[in-house]
């Protein structure tokens, strides 16, 4: 579209999960649902409207061995938002991605800083690896360099026990959660296994990620506390492959991952029959492929969500949880319209008719 063109979109504008509109309108790049007086220039599509997807576990600037370049960094973050995905929690990342909060065509980063981890307890330049006296110093740091959130690296393999294990000791998490919380910034966590979780619980860990270790005994606690989770269910799908190359070196662990991933689905299916609050992630940029949104998910729907439940967790309350607008009178145009209605085959997020950013037509 040129600058000052007009661009109406016909057919069903899905406001909120119960709330449809018959169409919108695109002016000076933001939302109205009030006709235009006049226009000489508009263009009109038809179909299935949602809000720019979330993608709430992402790493942009982030690859398997740690910090990219901005060529890929650009590239990453262009694959997600042709996917639909436009606004990003990027939850943790090696690399300075600031510079893309000025490219108008690029998704919008909500960042988490850098991961915080125990000395040796996690991938290779990847976080900050520091002993528990320094980590409230560190979560303060990272705080006020994110954008509202600080990433813990809550448990990772212990190779002396030779399986997962807790990476902080409950007083320093209370300490650095309060510091971060004093901050204005939320905290998440990386967490495989049951055993991190009471101590971020009690805490007051505002979420967690992947959130496999969810047992019956926790998960009233998590729904009453209403902490988040993100289980990135298609990153879950690779700890077969994983626990297979560890296998000779870390039995335990091995066998440790494989009954993680067999009971996932079952896992996020208890979490959400509790009312625990579910988010759509990728984890993305690691090892994953970026663009990976509408498959993340379909899987939260072969674990039990609706396919509205599974579009809210990826759409009108994801951008709630993180603060940002939807379809709302006067907010920026970033949007997805589809062919078909998702919320009767989750299938159709996957090939986006539109994609609108900032108002302009991206993708």
């Amino acid at each position: 579209m040129s600058d000052g063109a007009v661009l109406h979109i016909r057919g069903r504008v899905l406001v909120g999960p119960e709330e449809v509109r018959d169409e919108l309108w695109v002016v000076d790049g933001r939302v109205t649902f009030d006709r235009p007086v006049s226009a000489a220039d508009v263009r009109t599509v038809t179909g299935w409207v949602l809000p720019g997807l979330v993608d709430a576990h992402c790493h942009v600037g982030l690859d398997a061995h740690g910090a990219v370049d901005a060529e890929t960094s650009e590239k990453q973050a262009l694959t997600d938002r042709d996917a639909g995905t436009l606004l990003i929690r990027d939850a943790g990342s090696a690399a300075d991605t600031r510079w893309i909060d000025d490219r108008e065509d690029l998704p919008r980063i909500i960042r988490a800083g850098r991961h915080i981890a125990r000395t040796r307890r996690y991938i290779r330049n990847y976080a900050h690896e520091i002993e528990p006296g320094d980590l409230p110093a560190y979560v303060r740091r990272e705080a006020r360099r994110g954008d509202g959130w600080v990433k813990l690296v809550g448990d990772w393999i212990d190779r002396e026990r030779g399986d997962l294990a807790a990476c902080w000791p409950g007083d320093a998490l209370k300490e650095a959660i309060a510091a971060a919380h004093a901050e204005g910034a939320r905290v998440t966590a990386h967490c495989f296994a049951a055993e991190s979780l009471p101590d971020l619980l009690a805490a007051g860990i505002d979420c967690v990620e992947h959130a496999t270790g969810l047992t019956e005994e926790l998960i009233p606690q998590f729904a009453e506390r209403q902490v988040a989770i993100v289980p990135t269910l298609v990153n879950i799908a690779t700890f077969p492959g994983l626990a297979a190359g560890g296998e000779s070196r870390f039995p335990a662990w091995s066998a440790h991952m494989r009954r993680l991933h067999e009971r996932r689905y079952r896992t996020v299916g208890a979490a959400r029959d509790a009312g625990i609050p579910i988010f759509v992630g990728t984890d993305a940029g690691g090892s994953l492929a970026h663009g990976l949104v509408a498959e993340e998910a379909a899987e939260l729907v072969k674990a039990g969500l609706s396919a509205t439940e599974a579009l809210d967790a990826a759409s009108w309350r994801a951008r709630a949880w993180l603060g940002r607008d939807g379809l709302t009178e006067g907010a920026s145009a970033d949007l997805v319209v589809y062919a078909e209605d998702p919320r009767a085959d989750i299938r159709v997020l996957a090939d986006p008719r539109l994609v609108v950013l900032r108002g302009r037509i991206v993708g």
